[in-house]
């Protein structure tokens, strides 16, 4: 009876392994089929998001209050001069001119521009020597940590300001930025001047760079197709400044930088330029501000933060095997 016990004991416990066993085995393949398809569709959903390519492949900034800060004074200084031209160069009523430089400004983007508009006529080089020439630029010094930033960036990065093309190049001199930048699209390449435009079929606009030498350049122009239409209807630089925040500027620059607007981000301190850049189709950052501005996509209170708010400007470059932080010095072409 015993014996018989124990073999019914014996039977039952090797069945129970028998079960546990099959058990185990599907349960196994299961599992294992599920990684497999899980894993294909994550090859699947990666291999897409290479074939689509980075999320942005230009970064195009604005170079015053944006690279660096209102606080420094600049800006003010820049309106003082200006309100000085109006008043001494162009002889209008002393009681006028705060009024009128604003207004001005509001209405069509830059005071110069307003101006034009009015009918005043002036030299632009002289404008822009005079505004620009007598600003306190030992304000402005070198920001390695903004620098590093840059050059960490592989994507294209392009400066886009109003500023003539003297301003700009001496802003990023001080700053330390000259090779952080492609290039500069500038006051000159949206306004050539009338001498440069009138012979531009024959010295192939597409060409025209800072110097007024004829070579390559790495953009597809130099002058935007609202610059060129103007100059074959007869419209000179006196009657009219193309600028921000006009979407025409905005559009001639994506044409000029030759940059896809849906992978191209824009980084300016203006809300109405962010609203023109938006309505042009850029991804958009307004800088200065913790808050949205209608058209901004992010809000930078400093540009320093730009990491911190935009990591997947980075993250693009995950899959490359050394990201560079120090490239061979370039010198930025100014595009004018």
């Amino acid at each position: 009876m015993f014996i018989s016990f124990l073999l019914f004991f014996f039977v039952f416990a090797c069945l129970q392994v028998v079960f546990l066993l099959i058990f185990y085995l599907r349960f196994s393949n299961r599992v294992k089929s599920y990684r497999n398809l899980l894993a294909g569709n994550l090859f699947k959903m990666d291999a897409a998001g290479r074939a689509n390519g980075p999320k942005y492949e230009c970064l195009l900034f604005d170079m015053d209050d944006t690279l660096y800060p209102l606080s420094l004074g600049l800006n003010m200084a820049c309106r003082k001069n200006i309100e000085e031209y109006m008043l001494h160069q162009l002889q209008i009523e002393e009681s006028e001119v705060p009024r009128m430089c604003l207004e001005l400004y509001r209405e069509h983007g830059t005071t110069m521009a307003g101006l034009k508009a009015l009918g005043y006529e002036f030299n632009n080089d002289e404008f822009h020597a005079f505004v620009h020439g007598r600003l306190p630029y030992e304000t402005l010094e070198p920001d390695p940590v903004l620098r590093n930033l840059l050059l960490s960036v592989t994507q294209r990065k392009i400066i886009f300001t109003n500023a003539d093309k003297a301003h700009a190049a001496e802003v990023l001199k001080r700053m330390g930025f000259e090779d952080c930048f492609e290039g500069i699209i500038c006051f000159e390449t949206l306004n050539p001047p009338l001498e440069t435009a009138n012979n531009m079929d024959a010295l192939d606009i597409d060409a025209v760079i800072v110097g007024g030498e004829t070579e390559p350049s790495d953009f597809d122009g130099t002058a935007s197709t609202e610059s060129k239409n103007n100059i074959k209807n007869g419209i000179s630089s006196k009657s009219r400044i193309l600028c921000k925040p006009s979407l025409e500027a905005i559009e001639a620059a994506i044409q000029i930088a030759n940059v896809d607007p849906k992978k191209t981000i824009f980084f300016d301190d203006s809300a109405r330029n962010i609203a023109s850049g938006k309505a042009a189709g850029l991804h958009t950052v307004i800088v200065g501000s913790s808050v949205l501005v209608p058209g901004a996509d992010y809000a930078l209170r400093s540009i320093h933060n730009i990491k911190e708010a935009i990591p997947e400007i980075w993250e693009d470059e995950d899959e490359q095997v050394e990201q560079v932080i120090q490239p061979n010095t370039v010198e930025t072409v100014i595009l004018a």
